[in-house]
């Protein structure tokens, strides 16, 4: 099932032994056009902190009515590497984190999950003992790793080929792998206009330096395209004060 990544902002998270915040963002891959990352924002209980955690550690997709739930302690991810969610997140970061749960690097391969690829659990069980280093892993470089906040991609102009033809203002995924399929798109008038939903497959490509989402489509095309229309959210519980 799709779900709305803007009716998903907000939902409760749980650890296995209490609350560790709620959904602030999220991360995307934006050469494969999936989840990497959920962006935790840790409220009361880690001031001023934000932290990461891998779809790999989520108990299911996204039960009804229920917070999202981890299978990591509260301490786990109070000791997790810390990383500047204000900044574009670096291969270095990931290694850092990816060895300190002992996960496999989703770039390596076909990606581990997103796409046709199924929910992303690990088979063995983790098993994470604190204070104990993860297995050494390849060695990465410092780069750019083509991760994308999708807050901050909400708002970038649609650059259709023959001209500009609305923005962005949602994302839908796949409540299964993670992956993200369409784009919804606000066109016309900013009161008065539509939504539409546009497959990711019709991306050509993301210009940040531009604020651009530029499509394989003309203005006609995204025009006609599926109208995107959201249902109350009953996937998650409401974000609580920790």
């Amino acid at each position: 099932m799709l779900k709305s990544i803007k009716q998903l902002y907000g939902a409760k998270l749980a650890a296995s032994d209490g609350d560790i915040g709620h959904v602030k963002d999220f991360y995307f891959d934006d050469a494969k056009w999936a989840v990497r990352y959920v962006v935790a924002d840790t409220g009361k209980w880690l001031p001023g902190r934000q932290v990461l955690l891998s779809p790999l550690a989520f108990q299911t997709s996204f039960p009804v009515g229920k917070a999202l739930t981890v299978k990591l302690t509260r301490k786990q991810v109070e000791d997790s590497p810390t990383t500047d969610t204000h900044k574009t997140v670096s291969r270095r970061y990931e290694e850092e984190y990816h060895r300190y749960y002992g996960w496999p690097y989703y770039w390596e391969g076909d990606g581990l999950w997103g796409g046709m690829r199924g929910f992303p659990i690990l088979e063995p069980p983790l098993n994470f003992l604190p204070g104990t280093p993860a297995p050494a892993g390849p060695a990465v470089t410092p780069a750019d790793s083509g991760l994308r906040s999708s807050l901050a991609v909400t708002g970038y102009h649609i650059q259709a080929t023959d001209g500009i033809c609305g923005h962005v203002c949602d994302f839908l995924m796949d409540d299964h792998s993670w992956a993200i399929t369409h784009l919804a798109v606000k066109i016309g008038h900013r009161f008065t206009g539509k939504e539409v939903q546009i497959p990711v497959s019709q991306v050509e490509r993301i210009s940040y330096p531009e604020s651009t989402v530029h499509v394989k489509l003309t203005k006609e095309a995204i025009e006609q395209s599926p109208e995107h229309r959201l249902i109350p959210n009953e996937t998650t519980a409401p974000v609580e004060s920790l």
